[in-house]
């Protein structure tokens, strides 16, 4: 949490020295520039590409840009600096910036998944795997402070595993190079998000052995927010944009993972087809993306108290401040 506030300070300092020198008009064709800062581009986030593929942004007269941030501190920093419009990210981060006294928070709008979209790799296949396995072992975990790594711990003590003395949490290697650092270290296990997991299967260098989003259970993964700052006056890109993300729910909860794997193909021309089809069957099969984008307040609590548990929070910040559902129940009519 820590870290995260001394990013944000710099963010602050840059989005004051850019303060009115980033206007926001329409297109030649009358649409609306809106740039989207991601935590990850990751199959996981299927219905986003599915929209953005099959032009529902455009429908709702929006040219979006797509950007990685490659961690939620990061794309928290990008928001705060202005440098993008609606941050995509764990929703611990919009808890830390208001928690730190920030003025201009961002306010979650839509959630997308949830559960969560890492799996657990071992280097051998163990069929009776259980999370007991860890203990006395090494495991290239995430970011203290994220959700990845958040919700990794909150496994191991759902199980009676104590993080710190039970086994070792290496947190040293940056976001996304983890599955990398397996195939050349020798830790024991390492948490990937797709397409990642399954890259280090068909290579030959790991074996996914359990799913964090099925032990975890239902938890509000992730969740689209923007600025108290923007809301006024974008009302109806926030809108749009919500709309757009619900026709992309609403697709890849009614088509086979072969229909969206080819509609999202493009998005990840590195993968090929079968991997992403056998991608987006594993997260259909545990239930990853929910029927509609409304962030309930039992969800939020959990999150709070994931982030309680873990030593990221001391006090619950108020639901009503950090969330609307304005736009998602809007968009689910």
């Amino acid at each position: 949490m820590k870290r995260i506030a001394a990013l944000l300070t710099a963010a602050m300092v840059l989005a004051a020295s850019l303060a009115g020198c980033q206007p926001k008009g329409t297109t030649g064709g009358g649409q609306t520039p809106v740039t989207l800062n991601e935590v990850a581009h990751s199959i996981f986030y299927a219905p986003q590409y599915a929209a953005y593929e099959l032009g529902y942004f455009k429908e709702e007269g929006i040219d979006l840009t797509i950007v990685t941030g490659f961690g939620a501190d990061k794309v928290m920093t990008a928001l705060v600096a202005g440098e993008a419009d609606i941050g995509f990210m764990g929703s611990e981060a919009s808890i830390y910036t208001y928690a730190n006294g920030a003025e201009d928070y961002a306010v979650n709008f839509a959630q997308l998944t949830q559960r969560a979209g890492n799996f657990l790799v071992a280097r051998e296949a163990q069929p009776d795997f259980q999370w007991s396995d860890l203990k006395g072992k090494t495991v290239l975990g995430g970011r203290a402070g994220g959700m990845p790594e958040m919700v990794f711990e909150y496994i191991l003590k759902k199980n009676n595993i104590d993080p710190k003395a039970d086994l070792t949490i290496d947190q040293s290697i940056d976001f996304g190079l983890t599955a990398a650092a397996f195939s050349s270290n020798d830790a024991d296990y390492t948490v990937e998000f797709e397409p990642h997991a399954t890259a280090l299967e068909m290579e030959g260098n790991g074996v996914v052995v359990a799913s964090l989003g099925v032990d975890s259970g239902y938890v509000p993964y992730t969740a689209y927010c923007a600025k108290q700052s923007y809301f006024k006056g974008h009302e109806d890109i926030i809108q749009g944009f919500t709309n757009a993300i619900q026709k992309g729910m609403d697709y890849v909860n009614s088509h086979s993972a072969e229909e969206v794997a080819k509609t999202i193909q493009p998005q990840f021309p590195e993968t090929d087809l079968e991997t992403i089809t056998k991608i987006v069957e594993r997260y259909q099969a545990q239930d990853t993306w929910k029927e509609d984008t409304v962030f309930q307040e039992d969800s939020f609590d959990l999150l709070q108290n994931i982030l309680m548990e873990a030593g990221e929070l001391t006090e619950k910040v108020p639901y009503e401040k950090l969330v609307t559902t304005v736009y998602s129940e809007k968009a689910a009519e």
